[in-house]
């Protein structure tokens, strides 16, 4: 007998899941098909010398009581059972420059994010509340990002551009510059980037901050479980490989490399959109969308080293450094000299469990371009399929991963010493493992120019597939959770979804 679902989620990066357990709390029979041998996306974590590594997640904002991610969080139930560590409230990120020994806070809360920096910038008081308040001003434009409400954006606020935004909140040049010390969160090319972009990434983190204690799998590990709970049948190492359609171009079902048949009534894609474009077939879409898909830049990727350290050997941070070899790189930190390599990098820490003020590993995240592995781009390597990919490619790492230690240890003398053990991951391990378009971090990039151009409807012009995640409008675990309440809202209606998070709003 063929089993039909009523949704068929491919891809479970955050969108897929939330998108599947919002639809499975309705009642609908729900099944999630993903290729890889673990649920999530850039929620994977991976374990090495029994510790935890983050691939893609470090911390996530917007989690207090009342704020929305919290609200969202709330509603699918996983709430209670997250495991968080509240960061530092004076300072959660730091941003360096250069030889500055300085470190400049992001500070938690809007009355302390100012009165932080004001320690630094006395003069610029004034400005840096002018700076809170347009950023919450610009958020309360975005549909959802107060859970209920506003169903439209207002197209002026869409074409704000970052520079120019910044530069009429004060002239002072390194003040501009700590201000947008935090763009690696949006592959930051803080020329071009929407200032709606730096806003609703940096509006959560001012708001709360928190690490997943045990990194931000749990995430995924929690919705998977809830899946379960509603009933909903979800597989792993189940590549779809081809989708069916009837003579009346309605999408019937999927199939996966191993041959099964999966039937549904309504399909969603989590997965990357150029590679929904072959499961569809190009004939099926406009060539005006294909077009304009094909024509998006995808935003860097980038080089991680992971470092597994001596007991009691670095101090622990409870904070992020944000640091650039210089205060001009902020505006476009991703266009580097291969020579100088790395200008700028994200440095985060996890406190050892015997002794908290000591860390017990360090992750190290710098920009990298694609270009730099496409002598293996034809390789392939995960868990579910592994293959190597050569001793060039390992040597290549390893250079790359001792011209980080050597930048790093300008920060954290002698860490060379402490150092157990060193791990990486290049643009092609996000490649393969998250399925991003030539290892990108976050979706395609945006440009206040045209705006509109990288926003994709959740509709597809084929009546029941939809889409989610990261290259369909805003990137993080915000923006792909609100994408999924949206997606959700074209299948059950805006008003149904409204209904349900403003029922759960009264009852608390």
């Amino acid at each position: 007998m063929k089993k039909e679902f009523d949704i068929l989620v491919i891809g479970s990066g955050l969108g897929g899941l939330v998108s599947a357990l919002i639809l499975a709390k309705e009642g609908q029979k729900v099944c999630v098909l993903e290729k890889n041998n673990q649920f999530g996306g850039n929620l994977q974590t991976f374990s090495r010398d029994k510790l935890i590594f983050d691939t893609g997640v470090h911390y996530i904002g917007g989690l207090s009581e009342g704020q929305n991610l919290n609200r969202f969080f709330s509603y699918l139930e996983i709430m209670d059972e997250l495991q968080l560590h509240k960061m530092n409230e004076d300072g959660y990120d730091k941003i360096t420059f250069g030889e500055d020994e300085t470190e400049y806070p992001h500070a938690q809360g809007y009355e302390n994010f100012v009165n932080q920096l004001a320690h630094f910038f006395p003069e610029e008081k004034q400005n840096l509340e002018t700076y809170c308040q347009e950023i919450q001003e610009i958020c309360n434009y975005f549909p959802r990002y107060n859970v209920v409400g506003k169903d439209n954006y207002n197209e002026e606020i869409l074409h704000l551009n970052t520079r120019r935004f910044i530069e009429s909140i004060t002239s002072n040049k390194k003040l501009q510059s700590v201000l947008l010390g935090s763009n690696f969160l949006y592959a930051g090319d803080s020329e071009n980037t929407p200032f709606y972009v730096h806003a609703l990434t940096v509006n959560s983190y001012i708001q709360s901050a928190y690490k997943c204690i045990k990194g931000g799998s749990q995430i995924s590990k929690l919705l998977v479980k809830k899946l379960r709970e509603y009933g909903a049948e979800i597989y792993r190492h189940s590549e779809v490989s081809e989708m069916i359609f009837n003579e009346g171009n309605i999408l019937t079902s999927v199939k996966t490399k191993s041959g099964k048949e999966y039937f549904a009534k309504k399909f969603i894609s989590n997965i990357e959109i150029r590679s929904l474009i072959p499961l569809i077939g190009k004939e099926r879409l406009k060539k005006s969308f294909l077009n304009r898909v094909l024509s998006w830049e995808p935003v860097s990727s980038c080089f991680s080293v992971y470092l597994v350290l001596k007991s009691n050997s670095v101090p622990n941070y409870d904070y992020n450094i944000y640091h650039y070899s210089s205060e001009e790189l902020v505006w476009n930190a991703y266009r580097y000299e291969k020579s100088s390599w790395p200008e700028t990098y994200l440095l985060s820490t996890t406190p050892s469990k015997h002794h908290p003020e000591f860390a017990e590993s360090l992750t190290a995240i710098s920009y990298m371009d694609f270009d730099e592995v496409k002598d293996w781009e034809k390789t392939f390597n995960t868990v579910a399929d592994e293959h190597e990919r050569g001793k060039l490619y390992e040597q290549f790492k390893l250079g790359k991963a001792e011209k980080m230690i050597a930048v790093l240890e300008k920060k954290i003398p002698d860490l060379k010493q402490s150092i157990k053990k060193v791990y990486t991951s290049s643009p092609l391990s996000y490649r393969d493992y998250i399925g991003s378009f030539n290892g990108n971090m976050y979706g395609y990039a945006k440009t206040s120019e045209n705006p509109l151009k990288t926003m994709v409807s959740p509709r597809t012009k084929i009546n029941n597939l939809f889409l989610t995640g990261q290259s369909v409008n805003m990137h993080g675990i915000l923006g792909c959770t609100i994408g999924a309440f949206n997606t959700c809202a074209e299948i059950l209606g805006k008003e149904v979804v409204d209904e349900r998070l403003t029922q759960m709003t009264n009852k608390k």
